[in-house]
């Protein structure tokens, strides 16, 4: 990983614009090709960021300008910085990371749902369990009653982020022609009201289960209709 501070400024172009004037940040460079650009407020959260897969150029020694470049269907995101003073620049090998390990309930809860997969919806057959993708694997991929692909979360608590993550593995899945349709389902025992807003804006169905209830330990609410 390559960590520089630097005095610089940030310019996105691509399917939207952005504009970060000239200030001292934190650039994160991942093996990956993750970019991550950092300033000492406003949280954990980066001002602005690539995924991966992305093309990084740079000139100068010391370093000058950073350009990461990623292909987003016919158009390209470009994300340009262009650096006056480097005040640190190191690259660390972080070595081989294990992989995070899921809470109780969230790994319980995808195996109840592998085993009953039409509680995620309608239809819904398991195909397999952590479908790979070159940027991590999908919870469950499904098939539904149409024979239509169906890649799908799970969390204990859905956020914001768990709506970027699925984004990303349905960006990933359907440049393959053959799954170019795959639908993306995010199912958790609570979904926060801004993730299913966000959701709903890309086309990402929500649902909410409890995971007595996939188990069969109880029976479900009833729901009274006037």
């Amino acid at each position: 990983m390559r960590l520089i501070v630097a005095q610089c400024e940030v310019r996105y172009t691509g399917r939207a614009e952005a504009f970060l004037p000239d200030a001292l940040r934190l650039l994160m460079i991942k093996e990956d090709g993750s970019v991550m650009v950092h300033a000492d407020t406003g949280g954990y959260k980066p001002q602005n960021w690539m995924t991966p897969p992305t093309v990084i150029e740079e000139d100068g020694d010391p370093v000058t300008k950073i350009v990461i470049r990623k292909k987003a269907g016919k158009t390209e995101d470009r994300l340009e910085i262009t650096i006056t003073k480097v005040h640190s620049d190191v690259t660390h090998d972080m070595g081989q990371a294990g992989s995070l390990e899921k809470d109780g309930i969230e790994k319980d809860l995808q195996a109840a749902l592998a085993e009953a997969p039409h509680w995620c919806g309608e239809g819904f057959r398991l195909v397999r369990r952590e479908w790979a993708t070159d940027i991590g694997p999908v919870d469950l991929m499904c098939r539904d009653g149409e024979d239509g692909w169906i890649a799908v979360e799970v969390k204990r608590q859905a956020t914001i982020d768990a709506v970027e993550q699925l984004s990303r593995y349905l960006e990933r899945i359907r440049l393959d022609p053959a799954m170019a349709d795959c639908r993306g389902v995010l199912v958790a025992e609570k979904i926060r009201p801004q993730a299913a807003v966000l959701a709903e804006s890309r086309g990402i169905a929500c649902v909410e289960v409890d995971l007595a209830v996939v188990r069969g330990e109880r029976e479900p609410d009833l729901t009274l209709f006037g």
